[in-house]
């Protein structure tokens, strides 16, 4: 296992650019309460329930691109894997390199700091967010391709399409002028902006395309998971999460449904699985 450790030199100077708005916003220090806390739980929860499925045994070696905090880096990590997490933002680098068996460093998911066919998994649990052209998305997943080993899964996260919509609605922020035409926009190109100051630039993507991206870039793409279901949008999910009991029946009503192609919008999130060809 690694220790701990933060390298937040700059890996390469040919390091893409990443946009300051998208820089500000997570430097702001959030986003990791946000999934640790409230009804952003079930996406955690979801997160490590989809991953311990899928994920070879320990020790692997994990690659976290994205992975902000280390939210997911720290049970990988207690999990028995030896996990190194890529960021392009220093504080989630500086916040990822003090937990115990993990590793991070500054870096782009376009242009990865890591040697060819060298990791068991790699993860991208963010980083395709916050690429709205179609061919940095690509490119972010060749890298994946290059760096993980002949047979090795990876494993990416986007937002769906409409989740705004939906998350607005269940808020009601959705019933401000502004906010809705905002978010109407967004339904309808995938693209996000910064109006409004609730989140920053970002692509939110129907799940048809996401495999159609795994496909282009080399990969073969496995399989779909709904994180959250309808679950999140119900106004008494937070109270359900607090409960252990009614919280392994939405854990378990939402695995049933995970990848159900006609409820794979439904969910804020969606995992989807490929692999390097052997």
């Amino acid at each position: 296992m690694s220790s701990s450790s933060a390298t937040t030199e700059n890996p390469s100077p040919e390091l893409p650019a990443v946009r300051e708005e998208i820089l500000d916003y997570y430097a702001r220090g959030k986003e990791d309460a946000r999934i640790r806390r409230g009804s952003g739980r079930l996406e955690f929860w979801r997160t490590q329930d989809v991953l311990r499925r899928l994920l070879p045994a320990a020790p692997a070696r994990v690659l976290d691109v994205g992975g902000g905090s280390g939210v997911h880096a720290e049970w990988l990590a207690r999990d028995g894997y030896e996990v190194e997490v890529i960021d392009p933002v220093p504080l989630h680098v500086d916040q990822a390199g003090r937990l115990p068996g993990v590793t991070a460093r500054l870096g782009d998911a376009r242009a990865l700091p890591v040697e060819d066919a060298s990791q068991d998994v790699v993860l991208m649990l963010g980083p395709l967010y916050h690429l709205p052209e179609r061919p940095d998305r690509v490119k972010a997943l060749s890298e994946a391709l290059r760096v993980v080993r002949p047979g090795g899964p990876v494993v990416a996260a986007t937002i769906n399409r409409h989740a705004a919509l939906h998350d607005l609605l269940r808020k009601e922020h959705y019933f401000d002028p502004v906010h809705r035409a905002h978010t109407d926009e967004v339904s309808a190109t995938g693209r996000h902006g910064t109006v409004g100051g609730l989140f920053t630039t970002a692509y939110f993507a129907e799940p048809t395309e996401v495999p159609a991206e795994f496909s282009e870039a080399g990969l073969v793409p496995e399989g779909q998971y709904g994180l959250e279901g309808v679950a999140w949008l119900m106004g008494g999910v937070e109270q359900w999460l607090d409960d252990p009991e009614r919280r392994e029946a939405v854990m378990s009503a939402t695995r049933r449904i995970e990848s159900d192609p006609a409820l794979l919008g439904a969910s804020g999130h969606v995992l989807t699985a490929g692999r390097r060809r052997s």
